[in-house]
């Protein structure tokens, strides 16, 4: 099949190989046999790898959803009954962290920041101090929103300093940014297949502490589809997911695991800091500002400040790239006007070269001036 590839630079879902689309086209199968659940067998195990998890004290669960679903599940399922979770709050994923407590009633500490900078460490110890009913800590490891990447290792080892689990979000991570999770400190981590692992939407998993799930069997059960103990206590004992899975999104997860594990881990990482590298030289190029300190940036995302031009018009620039094969995308800082470059997916340093082109004429077409009022 001839498959329009567009070089996708929102920060997912990424642009797919051929071979991951194609993944899908299968016979029909019923989720419940087992050739279906050795399937999934598998794909739980290498998920592992990818974090580096030893087998025999973290676990794999799959649920079918987006990448919130993951945020959904740990904090209603983790947090044990009389206890807090402390949020360590920078962004708007982290935000969306805090909105779960909220809608749980659970308790919580909003542990708020400049969204343009990393947590204060000496803050969140402060508080781990203050609150010694803290059994759950979190924090985004990358907040997509801006391109800030958080000092996760670190967070986990105060957690782990002061008798809580450190969870963290790292689904516009995995795969794209080296993750150890014994040695970074994190207890849980989450993630979805649209994003590092160049896949398709609809299929994410959570990785964890096997011992912490058996544990959470006794939490208070704040929710019945979103409840991890639930749906790994269903996979240890039939190897199926309780509902209804994503079979062909499972399909293509399988395959674009098989071509992370043939990219190589060090080849792939450095192919999405080499785009980013592009995707900085194209923006200095051509005078554009960026919101964030290179130094605390993940390489994954870069936040563009838009021209003050009068000119300038996101949704018309958007258009133009968007007809000729590139997307873009909105930032998410409410007090700021910015759009965002991503280094995710199926793509190299050569297409963001041939995306400045485009760009460049985007801006000549509607006579944008990159200038800012200072």
């Amino acid at each position: 099949m001839n498959i329009k590839r567009n070089v996708l630079l929102n920060p997912g879902p990424a642009t797919t190989t051929d071979t991951v689309k194609m993944a899908q086209v299968v016979p029909d199968i019923c989720p419940r046999e087992k050739e279906f659940a050795g399937l999934m067998k598998g794909l739980r195990s290498d998920l592992l790898k990818v974090v580096h998890a030893p087998e025999d004290e973290y676990t794999s669960v799959l649920f079918c959803g987006s990448g919130t679903i993951n945020i959904d599940i740990c904090i209603n399922s983790l947090v044990p009954e009389g206890k807090k979770i402390l949020v360590v709050n920078n962004g708007a994923y982290n935000t969306r962290a805090v909105e779960v407590c909220e809608m749980y009633h659970i308790p919580h500490i909003n542990l708020k920041s400049s969204v343009y900078e990393q947590p204060d460490l000496k803050l969140v110890e402060q508080t781990l101090k203050e609150n010694p009913d803290v059994a759950v800590v979190y924090c985004c490891h990358h907040e997509t929103g801006t391109g800030v990447l958080n000092p996760i290792r670190e967070i986990g080892a105060l957690a782990h300093q002061y008798g809580a689990i450190f969870i963290s979000d790292t689904t516009s991570t995995l795969g794209m940014i080296p993750l150890d999770v014994v040695k970074d400190n994190v207890d849980f981590c989450m993630a979805s297949a649209q994003k590092g692992l160049m896949a398709m939407s609809g299929l994410s998993f959570i990785i964890g502490k096997t011992d912490i799930i058996k544990a959470s069997k006794n939490y208070p059960t704040r929710s019945y589809y979103c409840n991890l103990y639930l749906q790994y206590e269903f996979f240890e004992k039939t190897g199926e997911m309780h509902f209804t899975p994503p079979v062909q999104t499972i399909y293509a997860t399988i395959q674009a695991l098989k071509e992370y594990f043939a990219e190589g881990e060090e080849a792939k990482f450095a192919r999405h800091r080499a785009i980013y590298e592009a995707i900085h030289k194209g923006v200095d190029e051509l005078g554009l500002k960026t919101v964030i300190d290179p130094k605390i940036e993940s390489g994954l995302v870069v936040s563009v400040l838009y021209p003050t031009d009068p000119n300038f018009s996101f949704e018309k620039v958007h258009d133009y790239c968007y007809e000729r094969g590139f997307t873009i995308y909105p930032g998410k800082i409410s007090t700021t006007n910015t759009f965002r470059l991503c280094a995710l997916g199926a793509i190299n340093a050569n297409d963001i070269k041939d995306f400045f082109v485009v760009l460049k004429e985007a801006l000549e077409t509607y006579n944008i001036k990159v200038t800012y009022n200072d």
